[in-house]
């Protein structure tokens, strides 16, 4: 469908022999903020990595914008899905506006040199993640939270329709893991892209998110926040005795 870019059908996950999931048949709905929710193990980095094209699936079919990703090749790919991984950048001798511009390696040919039409769309990515003052500086002299946010504007300057994001917000303090999931869910709602990414915030994904998927032994189970917690699926999340899910205030309680 027009409004669901990304669809799974029958997917099947693993490594090797090892299947983590199977029988996965769901759809990422575009312009919406998506959070994978699960246990340490549960097979999220497995089925991020296996969505972005980076090891390859065991059965089933992933459509992205209407081709199977198979079909596709790193090119390709590239032009429609953007990627943000937990590890930090190792290129600290970089400047914010440098590493940003290397999100458009895909369109810069072999010597990959940006054009002024280029940097121009690196600097609106600047713009839209609120990083201009800080273009200049050099990546390693930047906060966890200022990093981030560079990597997303080069996300951005890829100009993908869909973005993944893997813990995006796993090194950061509380008020930038609230700062970053609220970037994510305004480039959302300005720019109608489809970001979808895995995180163990609990319930900032629960207060933030457009829609979860909750991944554990019997597969992934997908709604808006308030659809799991009416159907007590989020009571469920958590396998302990010591731990509630307080449906009014939508935060789990020590018990």
């Amino acid at each position: 469908m027009d409004n669901e870019p990304i669809v799974l059908d029958n997917l099947s996950i693993g490594y090797g022999k090892k299947t983590v999931a199977s029988n996965l048949s769901l759809s990422i709905r575009q312009g919406e903020l998506t959070c994978l929710l699960g246990a340490n193990g549960a097979g999220k980095s497995t089925l991020l990595r296996t969505l972005c094209g980076f090891q390859p699936k065991l059965d089933g079919c992933i459509t992205i914008m209407g081709r199977q990703i198979e079909d596709m090749d790193n090119k390709e790919l590239s032009h429609l899905v953007s990627v943000v991984l937990t590890d930090k950048p190792d290129t600290l001798n970089l400047s914010v506006r440098q590493l940003v511009a290397l999100g458009r390696a895909p369109y810069t040919g072999f010597w990959g040199k940006c054009n002024d039409s280029d940097m121009a769309i690196v600097d609106e990515a600047l713009s839209m993640v609120g990083i201009n003052t800080l273009s200049e500086r050099m990546i390693g002299t930047l906060s966890d939270g200022e990093r981030q946010k560079t990597m997303i504007a080069k996300a951005l300057a890829q100009q993908t329709s869909i973005i993944f994001l893997d813990e995006p917000t796993a090194f950061l303090d509380y008020p930038s893991k609230v700062d970053t999931l609220m970037l994510l869910k305004r480039i959302c709602q300005k720019t109608e892209k489809t970001v979808f990414l895995s995180t163990h915030d609990v319930e900032l994904a629960l207060q933030i998110a457009d829609r979860i998927w909750l991944m554990g032994d019997k597969g992934i189970a997908t709604g808006t926040p308030k659809q799991l917690a009416d159907s007590g699926q989020l009571q469920d999340f958590f396998d302990s005795d010591s731990l509630m899910f307080d449906e009014k205030n939508g935060i789990f309680k020590v018990i």
